[in-house]
């Protein structure tokens, strides 16, 4: 049952970074500026940030499905909206440093130890920055919970949740392989890899602001 509870946190987990988004996209843009190896110091810290996150959140879900409308408001603001602005902020926040350092030539350095420690911070940074885990975790949590898929004892749920950190490991780790195969494979310069991030970016958010839109009118 365990095993099975470590695989459902894997496959879940990465089922949910599929769709581009703010971290794969990053993970892709640091594969091809920095290389693997940052890519990896970032992945862990990322996905030890996402176990602490996925055990939190999934303590919270039966409470939260049965207490908490996703479509609520919070000061006469629906909790969806909210979520919604703040990854439309990050969204062009992101879109902009990456337009602006379009240009940059990645740079190799002999300072290893501060490359890895960046990477680390950064994949910290992003992990908590996260809110689009939220309603995530809120559907599917009740949802493998309600069906009984996985108990909720402690060991179980942390199991799991080492198996969602496995999952969004494996899924950024394939974005990060992809996009260097892609560079490549099609003599691809980071300055077209950079460009072409920034406005999937831009994208995002307005896709975001149109919904928003779509949802107020």
């Amino acid at each position: 049952m365990l095993f099975l509870t470590f695989f459902i946190g894997i496959i879940l987990n990465a089922m949910g970074y599929i769709p581009p988004g703010n971290i794969n996209l990053t993970v892709a843009q640091l594969a091809i500026n920095k290389g693997m190896r940052q890519v990896w110091y970032f992945i862990l810290s990322f996905s030890c940030v996402e176990i602490c996150f996925t055990f939190g959140m999934m303590r919270f879900a039966r409470w939260a499905m049965s207490d908490v409308n996703p479509n609520a408001a919070v000061s006469e603001v629906r909790l969806g909206t909210l979520v919604d602005c703040f990854m439309i902020l990050m969204f062009i926040t992101m879109g902009t440093i990456t337009w602006v350092n379009r240009k940059k030539v990645p740079k190799t350095s002999n300072k290893k130890e501060d490359k890895r420690s960046g990477s680390v911070l950064y994949g910290l940074i992003l992990g908590v920055l996260n809110p689009v885990q939220i309603p995530f975790w809120l559907f599917f949590g009740n949802y493998v919970i309600l069906h009984e898929w996985i108990e909720t004892d402690y060991l179980s749920l942390i199991i799991f949740s080492i198996g969602s950190g496995f999952g969004s490991a494996l899924a950024l780790y394939v974005y990060a392989h992809f996009a260097t195969f892609i560079q490549e494979k099609f003599a691809l310069s980071s300055l077209i890899i950079n460009k072409s991030i920034a406005i999937f970016l831009y994208v995002l958010a307005a896709y975001l602001v149109i919904k928003q839109m779509i949802v107020i009118f």
